[in-house]
């Protein structure tokens, strides 16, 4: 069984200076992993995480995820090669395939179906491959630069996880990814694209399962990931998820304490939800969103003997 690996992703940036304090402090409590999102309305990815990487010694650094259709493939291969060589090799590169309609429609990038976004998601990745293991080096000059890691893409670039929920971008997780998101995130029927609902504990067990059928032999050596959407301290679980279904798009009391994606208690009880989820799913590294970092501290150093 693998070790838990935790990580936090990075929504805002008040100051440089708050920035390199939330990186060292996440560093020196344990984490392992600091995570740049992709959206509109959030930093650039790679100036954060390069920002991170140098504001700490050993902290790796990664995007969680890319949105593969707001990216050319070969300047995003030479943005993660840079990332790579600057951090001293510390980049995870994560990929998905979109979800926020709005974020696509003010971009002025066209949206298109889910099918022919995860094609370009997987067209992403081989053209990536490729880059990294020959055309970037073969360029005229030959100052471009090439990844320090060698375990991603083939053996060609850093680290690569792919993110998601439905049926094809995990059957392309399954063939290409170092680590796999089982995002648990299911578009709500009738409303607009990007408002989800969280998968319950039986539809994680049915993701999952899908996912390591289609990754076969590979299975045993994925890194699973959990992102968990929400940190609720509290020393009554009922009544916290009581108070969360309204929430939560049709989840029951019972579904809102069993799903992996939620943690919700004393920090002991978070750390058994999370033994349990890496026993039953496999989930060993875990991200938690921004503004749960110091709810989910004590939980990292529980665990992280």
């Amino acid at each position: 069984m693998r070790a838990f690996r935790f990580s936090v992703n990075v929504f805002g940036i008040p100051s440089r200076e708050a920035l390199r304090e939330r990186c060292r402090r996440a560093e020196s409590a344990g984490f392992h992993t600091v995570f740049a999102a992709d959206h509109l309305g959030a930093p650039a990815p790679f100036p954060v995480v390069q920002a991170a990487a140098d504001a700490t010694e050993h902290l790796r650094v990664g995007t969680l995820v890319l949105n593969a259709p707001f990216w050319n493939p070969a300047l995003l291969a030479r943005e993660a090669a840079t990332a790579d060589v600057l951090s001293g090799g510390r980049l995870e590169l994560g990929l998905g395939a979109g979800h926020m309609k709005h974020e696509f429609d003010t971009a002025g990038i066209p949206w298109e179906p889910f099918g022919a976004r995860v094609d370009r998601l997987e067209e992403t990745i081989t053209t990536l491959r490729r880059f990294f293991a020959t055309d970037l080096a073969a360029l005229p000059g030959g100052l471009s630069p090439v990844p320090v890691q060698r375990t991603g893409f083939d053996g060609s670039g850093p680290p690569l996880i792919v993110g998601g929920t439905g049926d094809r971008v995990l059957s392309v997780a399954a063939r290409y990814a170092d680590i796999i998101g089982v995002a648990g995130a299911f578009q709500v029927p009738g409303e607009p694209p990007g408002t989800f609902r969280l998968a319950t504990a039986a539809e994680a067990d049915e993701r999952v399962r899908f996912t390591r059928e289609r990754a076969g032999g590979r299975a045993d050596d994925v890194e699973w990931h959990l992102l968990v959407q929400m940190v609720v301290p509290t020393t009554d679980r009922r009544a916290a998820a009581e108070e969360l279904v309204g929430r939560l798009h049709g989840m029951s009391v019972e579904d809102t304490l069993e799903t992996p994606y939620l943690l919700i208690g004393t920090p002991a009880q978070m750390a058994e939800q999370l033994r349990a989820s890496r026993e039953r799913y496999g989930f060993s590294y875990v991200t938690v969103h921004a503004p749960y970092y110091e709810a989910f501290e004590p939980v990292v150093e529980l665990l992280r003997g």
